[in-house]
């Protein structure tokens, strides 16, 4: 399953936008403030939310204000999310629609549906359809749903209106699209690696997964270095073509019960920790943890990848975000680094653009046919798939720039 389509109103700095037809590997560019890291906060909302309500998720991504933070400026109007959902070789077409709004401050699920068309079918069929704490859900199997009207509701009351109806019906095995869409949204994972926390060894513990800010690494890596040798073979061997002399990495467990992290140069006869190790080597390395994963994450949000990256590390690590989609996996980037999207193809690229009213995304094969629209020239190379952007030119009087 993957995300098709995404339709956002009054969220951040996301008046009205939508993105469609989306491929597995979307990398989104555009300038400061035009709302990439915005865009990335959506998913990290819905799964907070997903695991424990609106008002938690609220306050994680905006402060304490939460949603008066997290709404567009100068509106009231209601939060609105879409995403749609292509599974089974895009023959079924989910949607999962979450409107919001709040009272003195306070969220709560104004409307929450979630609809279902294969493609035998011209109506899609409302399976959950909730609002302020009640609605119903659909008991028959899906299979067996041959017209609306063989459509047998239940209807429920929740405990509390800032709770999803979809992670109460997801529990449930007689529900497998609902089920679906919520091992799909658990599975979210967004990284924002921060290099001060990825160095600091931790106390003996288990972890599977890398944490947010890869301040987990150590144990992850002990947990990869004993549990799957082979991927961790793999992840070496890919750092050492990366990163020239490291020959071998490996997780230790001190006398004082803490997990480090050596690293092997075989220019040097004694490993080094890794607060005595480059930015770089640090951050490759904690990327190569994060995309080997045996389990790979459904979604996987990475914000700007290329910071203490050299240039021409980029293109490589962006070669290993699309054999992370190959694995199953869809990947959002945001990115304002050339040599990052000079591997990346055309059909790829989401370019944001703030409006005075509204936001726009289009695709960098569309630049062209707006070029008279923003005023702007385009200078570019061509190249197969690719595009080697040599220069962009924006007129800084265009009236649809803010």
């Amino acid at each position: 399953m993957k995300i098709n389509k995404i339709h956002l109103k009054n969220f951040k700095a996301f008046k009205n936008i939508t993105m469609q037809n989306l491929p597995r590997l979307s990398v989104i560019v555009g300038a400061n403030g035009t709302g990439k890291s915005s865009l990335l906060q959506v998913f990290a909302f819905l799964k907070e939310s997903f695991l424990s309500n609106l008002n938690n998720a609220f306050n994680k991504i905006a402060g304490s204000n939460g949603i008066l933070e997290a709404r567009s400026r100068n509106v009231t109007e209601n939060i609105e999310i879409e995403l749609q959902f292509l599974k089974n070789n895009n023959s079924e077409i989910i949607t999962y629609f979450l409107s919001i709004s709040d009272h003195k401050g306070i969220a709560f699920i104004e409307r929450e549906i979630l609809k279902y068309q294969d493609k035998n079918s011209n109506t899609p069929l409302y399976l959950l359809d909730f609002s302020k704490g009640q609605g119903h859900f659909v008991i028959n199997e899906t299979d067996s749903i041959k017209n609306i009207n063989s459509l047998k509701m239940e209807k429920q009351r929740l405990k509390s209106d800032d709770i999803l109806a979809l992670k109460v019906v997801a529990q449930l095995e007689r529900f497998p699209i609902a089920m679906c869409v919520g091992s799909f949204i658990e599975n979210w994972h967004i990284s924002n690696l921060n290099i001060h926390y990825t160095r600091l060894d931790k106390e003996i513990g288990y972890a599977r997964h890398l944490s947010r800010d890869g301040s987990n690494l150590p144990l992850v890596t002990e947990y990869l270095y004993k549990q799957h040798p082979q991927i961790f073979k793999t992840i070496l061997l890919k750092l050492s073509e990366r990163i020239p002399g490291i020959e071998k990495v490996e997780a230790k467990t001190t006398e004082d019960r803490r997990v480090i992290i050596r690293f092997k140069d075989r220019f040097f006869e004694d490993p080094f920790l890794a607060h005595d190790i480059s930015d770089g080597t640090i951050k490759m390395f904690a990327y190569l943890i994060l995309l080997y994963d045996p389990k790979p994450h459904s979604l996987l949000c990475v914000e700007e990848p290329e910071n203490q990256l050299y240039p021409k590390l980029l293109w490589e690590l962006a070669e290993e975000f699309r054999t992370y989609t190959i694995r199953g996996g869809q990947v959002f980037v945001s990115t304002h680094a050339p040599d990052f999207l000079n591997a990346i193809e055309l059909d790829e690229v989401f370019w944001l653009v703030k409006k005075m009213v509204t936001h726009q995304s289009i695709g960098l094969k569309m630049m062209n046919n707006y070029r008279h629209l923003w005023q702007m020239e385009i200078k570019w190379v061509i190249y197969g798939n690719r595009a080697f952007l040599k220069e962009l030119i924006i007129n800084e009087n265009a009236i649809f720039f803010s």
